[in-house]
């Protein structure tokens, strides 16, 4: 998922371009580290709960669990690594020019390899899998690429505000209806008993599951590919490589980012887990929709200035080296959870509640960013790093 590898410390002496260049790689892996965690926390829900975080909870700390996800997680994190995603191009173009390579190629078939590795992963992990929709969409990106940054950001808007009224549109027709639909998909009950079942079981519900969700692969896509392209103006700014001329707008971004997203984040809680019913669901998530970029804007911004301080930079250097092997850890937290959650290993499929496992979540990502840090300094990639760098720069390389 990263551009490449480099040193985290510049030699003595080294040239200011080459200090600025390492600062420009260990924010993006920073914030890449970041975001394991969002996505993780969201994950877990399709993995575990046969209601993917929307079911009749019980207790109130259950409810409360599946509310905080929705408010503060849901829809952000994504957009984060969407957002690198398309930054990351960039690096990969200045990369390629400075090796004098062709550009073209090298971006076909790591795309191409990308949705190879989410193929796999969503058959026989997690049927969730955003790979092969970053692959999908990557091309759509290179064909982009020539979008002046103002002109990148302005269609981003748009896409972001045209998804947002489209469901709002639907929202509202769903609000005459008399009677709430169901809130959980009659398939639940079913998706348990093929969860726990054999492997063969698993990958068949996986692609049972991974049918089912691609309807919102194509929903959520302009959102994604929103991210995309202001990553791509980003990163033609080079705005990560000279934040610190930016640090006064970052602050900004913060205060004004922070209360837009969470209200929106309440608002679509609400909508989700009550006390409003399920008619109101498509208007949260197109409330969820429009005010995510801002929180998410808000939560990487806050990172970015707190890697600056004292205390921030120890941080900053366990997030960059969890970044770095961003592909690697992504898909070592599927296999965990399946191996925990299907009928791989313990097969916990529903029996399990909101806080243990988010508990869970938090206890995984400290073990990886713990096993990250230690082998960053080993090994120049991580294993499924290698494998794309390698498809990437083809043979020779």
């Amino acid at each position: 998922m990263s551009e490449g590898t480099v040193s985290v410390t510049a030699a003595p002496g080294a040239p200011a371009k080459a200090t600025a260049r390492t600062r420009r790689i260990r924010d993006v892996d920073a914030l890449r580290g970041f975001a394991l965690l969002g996505i993780l926390l969201v994950n877990v829900q399709v993995m575990a709960d046969p209601y993917a975080g929307q079911g009749p909870y019980g207790s109130a700390g259950e409810r409360a669990a599946a509310w905080l996800v929705t408010a503060l997680v849901s829809s952000k994190f994504y957009l984060l690594f969407a957002f690198l995603f398309g930054y990351s191009f960039t690096l990969q173009a200045r990369s390629a020019e400075r090796e004098q390579a062709g550009f073209t190629g090298r971006q076909l078939r790591r795309l191409l390899t990308l949705w190879c590795l989410g193929l796999a992963h969503a058959v026989l992990l997690f049927p969730g899998d955003i790979l092969m929709t970053y692959a999908v969409l990557g091309l759509v990106l290179f064909a982009a690429r020539g979008l002046a940054p103002r002109t990148a950001v302005r269609v981003a808007a748009g896409l972001v505000v045209s998804l947002s009224a489209l469901l709002l549109g639907k929202g509202l027709l769903a609000l005459a209806a008399t009677v709430p639909s169901g809130a959980t998909a009659p398939e639940a009950v079913t998706a348990v008993a093929a969860y726990r079942g054999d492997p063969v079981s698993v990958v068949h519900a996986n692609l049972r599951q991974w049918h089912d969700l691609l309807a919102g692969d194509v929903l959520y896509a302009p959102h994604i590919l929103a991210a995309f392209l202001v990553g791509l103006a980003a990163g033609k700014r080079q705005l990560l490589a000279e934040f610190d001329r930016y640090r006064t707008q970052a602050r900004r971004l913060v205060g004004y980012g922070l209360p837009i997203g969470l209200a929106g984040g309440v608002c679509t809680a609400m909508c989700y887990h009550g006390p409003l019913d399920a008619r109101w669901y498509d208007i949260g998530t197109a409330v969820g929709l429009l005010t995510a970029p801002a929180l998410t804007a808000a939560y990487g911004c806050g990172l970015l200035l707190l890697l600056r301080t004292r205390f921030g930079r120890r941080i900053g250097e366990v997030l960059a080296a969890a970044g770095r092997l961003a592909l690697t850890n992504y898909l070592t937290q599927s296999l965990v959870m399946a191996l925990v959650f299907t009928g791989y290993g313990l097969a916990l499929h529903g029996r399990v509640g909101p806080v243990p496992v988010l508990a869970g979540c938090l206890v995984l990502y400290a073990a990886q960013l713990a096993l990250s840090a230690r082998l960053v300094r080993r090994f120049r990639h991580g294993p499924v790093e290698r494998v794309l760098h390698t498809a990437t720069r083809g043979r020779g390389h």
